[in-house]
C-alpha cells in the first residue's frame, strides 16, 4: 500500500487508514484483531481512534492487539480528544485540562507512550483556542505526541489555528467523498496554503458509495441503525443517489468495485493524504483493501467530477465606483 506525506510534514501514513470507531460498540474484539491482522498484511500502517470512541472501548481493544498483531514501532497511531457523551448526550470541552487528562487516559489504554498524531478533535467555541493549541503543543513538546493537528475545522478556523499554534498543525482530518465535497469551497483551499493534510473520514459515505443501500436498506447496516442512520440518510437519494449511480456505471465500466473507484477519485484530490476507512466487519473490510488504487481515466474523473460538483452560491463582485 502507498505511503503518503501528511501536508509539508514528514509524517508519513498508509493511503488507507484503519478507522476503529465501530470497536467496542458494533464490532467485538475478535473480529477488531481480524481486521488489524488483515490491514496490516495488506501494507497498511495507519490507524485511527479518539478517546470517544465507545467511551474508550476502541482504544482499550486497540491497546490490547498493539505489540501483539504488529509490533508499536510499525504502526501510525492517531487519536483525538475535545469530545465525549455524557447521559446520551455530546459534549465539547478542548479545554487544557480536558484535553490533556484525555490525553493521559488515551495512552494508558493503548499502552503507549506516544502517539504519532494527536488531534483537537472539533472546534470548541466555549474555550479559547489558543488555549487549545498550548495542550497540543505541550503534547509534541513532552514527547506524549510527535505530531499535532486538528478535527472537522472550517476554513477561517484552521487559519485562525495555525496562525496562532505553537507547534505546526500537520492535519486537518474532515469529512470529504463524492457526495461530501462541502470542503473544497474553503477548506481545501486553506490547507494547501498553510501546508496542511486532509486525512478524510466517511470516504465511501458511511457506505452509501458501495452501492449496498441501491434497493434496499440490509438490517444490519448502519442506516437501519436508530444511533446511526442520521449519518447515511442524506446520501440515499436524490441528487447523491445520481451521484451513486453515475459511480456504480463507470465502476462496471472498468470492472473495478464501486469502493475501489470512489477511493481511487479521493486519493487523486489535491491535498488528500489518506482515506480512512472504518468497517464494522471482517467483509466490508476485504472489499476495499482488494481495491486497486490506481489513477481512474481521465474522462471518467472528468464525468465523475461534474456530477458530483457542490452547488455553490454564486457570489457577485462588488468593483468600487
Amino acid at each position: 500500500m502507498q505511503q503518503r506525506y501528511v501536508g509539508n510534514s514528514g509524517l508519513r501514513v498508509s493511503a488507507l487508514g484503519l478507522g476503529t470507531m465501530s470497536w467496542g460498540s458494533g464490532t467485538d474484539q475478535e473480529t477488531a484483531q481480524a481486521q488489524l491482522q488483515d490491514f496490516v498484511a495488506a501494507g497498511g500502517t495507519t490507524i485511527d481512534t479518539a478517546a470517544s470512541y465507545a467511551e474508550g472501548r476502541s482504544e482499550a481493544i486497540l491497546g490490547g492487539l498493539i505489540g501483539v498483531v504488529i509490533p508499536r514501532a510499525d504502526v501510525v497511531l492517531i487519536s483525538k480528544a475535545g469530545m465525549h457523551r455524557r447521559a446520551g448526550r455530546r459534549m465539547v470541552d478542548t479545554s487544557r485540562r480536558a484535553m490533556l487528562a484525555s490525553l493521559d487516559a488515551s495512552l494508558a489504554r493503548l499502552r503507549t507512550d506516544h502517539l504519532d498524531l494527536w488531534l483537537a478533535q472539533t472546534w470548541d467555541p466555549n474555550v479559547p483556542l489558543d488555549e487549545t493549541l498550548g495542550a497540543l503543543e505541550q503534547a509534541v513538546t513532552s514527547g506524549r505526541a510527535r505530531y499535532a493537528g486538528v478535527s472537522n475545522f472550517g476554513g477561517w478556523q484552521l487559519g485562525c489555528a495555525a496562525s496562532l499554534s505553537g507547534t505546526p498543525l500537520v492535519a486537518n482530518q474532515v469529512e470529504y467523498s463524492l457526495l461530501q465535497r462541502a470542503i473544497e469551497s474553503e477548506v481545501v483551499p486553506a490547507a494547501e496554503h498553510l501546508g496542511t493534510g486532509l486525512l478524510c473520514w466517511a470516504p465511501l459515505g458511511g457506505g452509501a458509495l458501495t452501492g449496498k443501500y441501491r434497493n434496499q436498506i440490509p438490517a444490519d447496516s448502519r442506516a437501519a441503525r436508530d444511533d446511526r442512520s442520521a449519518q447515511v440518510q442524506p446520501y440515499l437519494g436524490g441528487q447523491p443517489a445520481r451521484i451513486t449511480e453515475a459511480l456504480l456505471t463507470a465502476a462496471r465500466g472498468l470492472d473495478r468495485s464501486p469502493a475501489d473507484v470512489a477511493l481511487s477519485w479521493l486519493l487523486a484530490r489535491p491535498g488528500v493524504a489518506g482515506a480512512l476507512v472504518g468497517a464494522r466487519t471482517l467483509g466490508q473490510l476485504h472489499n476495499v483493501l482488494d481495491a486497486r488504487l490506481e489513477p481512474l481515466p481521465e474522462q471518467i474523473e472528468a464525468v465523475l467530477d461534474e456530477v458530483s460538483a457542490p452547488r455553490w452560491p454564486q457570489l457577485r463582485a462588488v468593483v468600487p465606483a
